[in-house]
């Protein structure tokens, strides 16, 4: 039986192991490691194993969920994170259309989120709800401009677009439609699929019909694919296109020899040892090495979106600390700010620098001409 004396000392350090337990800054984590795009997902999960494990003198603890490649699944995963463990901040999920839906969960209760995406409709247009949302990619007009530029070079006059029925495919098209017809060139078919398809034989005709110069392919992870192995069969010989939505090695080794000649825009992390040194290499080339060392093969680069996620929230916490603790409102609140304040600060990807306007933060130095040769990406 407990005497008088000792239960009081008891009561004092539960509650002080309490506080200190409440006062270590909890991140959620949302990827799509099993599932259609599961490719883009499993080095993202096993990036959280590298991510800070503190900032600001307070301990850093993630909760990692998997949403299996399903936005129904991402939302009960990023509302049991809200709700349940009380997050301070979301990373994820993987996948375009998941991170559409779980938006409104993120600006109703106030937690930062910081999504690792392709389409830049998760922070586009502006909106009181996406002041909540930042993204870890490069927006799609970024890449686009660089893509239209290499197609005037190469004097492409017609374009044929095929993307996702989804909202990185629909993005491309709103984009590309824009930044083409600028340009002088034609956009002569569009065509659409689902991830899951599992024949582009209708598209590709459609698309082959017209006779384009160049074919732009939107998807992202490995449904960058099938559109192009299937182009290839049917005999397509012009010029094709991707997004930065297919920079992973997975590509080369699904699309075999039909990849060659391939052009994209997307991070220098697929031609690190080809781009002249900068703090982004530095920081690219240390994640990597990393990644590497534990995992046994270098991480696709939406791994390193996730592992900026990391880096942005490091950098953000100790100004977020000052204006409350880890697991308040007030903490929360603070974080967003101090992430919307970023400046120079150099991810895998490029250097970030954020604004009220523009919550991805990526310049010129977050983009490289990168081709297909001999089975391998190459600097353009």
């Amino acid at each position: 039986m407990l005497s008088k004396k000792l239960l009081p000392v008891l009561l004092v350090g539960a509650t002080l192991g309490f506080n200190a337990a409440q006062a270590d800054i909890k991140i959620g984590v949302v990827t799509s490691a099993t599932g259609p795009i599961a490719l883009v997902g499993i080095p993202q999960k096993n990036t959280v194993a590298l991510l800070p494990d503190s900032a600001g003198g307070e301990k850093i603890r993630y909760i990692s969920l998997d949403d299996s490649s399903d936005p129904t699944a991402a939302v009960k995963a990023f509302k049991k994170l809200i709700d349940e463990e009380k997050v301070d901040a979301i990373i994820g999920p993987s996948g375009s259309a998941a991170a559409m839906g779980v938006i409104q969960f993120a600006a109703e209760s106030g937690t930062p989120m910081l999504a690792p995406v392709g389409t830049a409709a998760v922070v586009l247009p502006m909106t009181e709800q996406k002041k909540w949302v930042f993204k870890t990619t490069q927006n799609d007009d970024l890449i686009a401009a660089a893509l239209i530029e290499q197609m005037q070079k190469e004097g492409v006059k017609t374009l044929g677009l095929i993307g996702t029925a989804d909202p990185y495919g629909e993005n491309w098209e709103n984009v590309m439609s824009g930044l083409a017809s600028k340009a002088g060139i034609k956009i002569v078919a569009t065509e659409s699929f689902q991830r899951q398809d599992t024949s582009m034989t209708g598209q590709s005709l459609k698309v082959l019909m017209t006779n384009p110069d160049a074919v732009l392919i939107a998807a992202p992870g490995s449904s960058s694919v099938m559109p192009q192995t299937t182009l290839k069969d049917q005999g397509y010989k012009g010029q094709i296109y991707q997004t930065h939505g297919a920079a992973l090695d997975p590509f080369l080794r699904l699309g075999g020899k039909a990849t060659e000649g391939t052009i994209l825009a997307a991070s220098m992390m697929l031609v690190l040892d080809e781009v002249p040194d900068s703090a982004a290499k530095e920081t690219a080339t240390h994640y990597v090495d990393t990644y590497t060392r534990i995992y046994g093969n270098p991480p696709a680069t939406f791994g390193g979106n996730v592992y900026d996620a990391g880096l942005l929230l490091k950098n953000a916490i100790p100004a977020a600390l000052e204006k409350g603790k880890p697991g308040t409102p007030e903490f929360r609140a603070g974080l967003r700010d101090a992430l919307e304040k970023t400046k120079e600060m150099p991810g895998t990807q490029g250097v970030y620098n954020m604004t009220p306007e523009d919550h991805s933060g990526f310049d010129e130095r977050g983009r490289v001409m990168i081709t297909v040769k001999d089975g391998d990406w190459k600097l353009l």
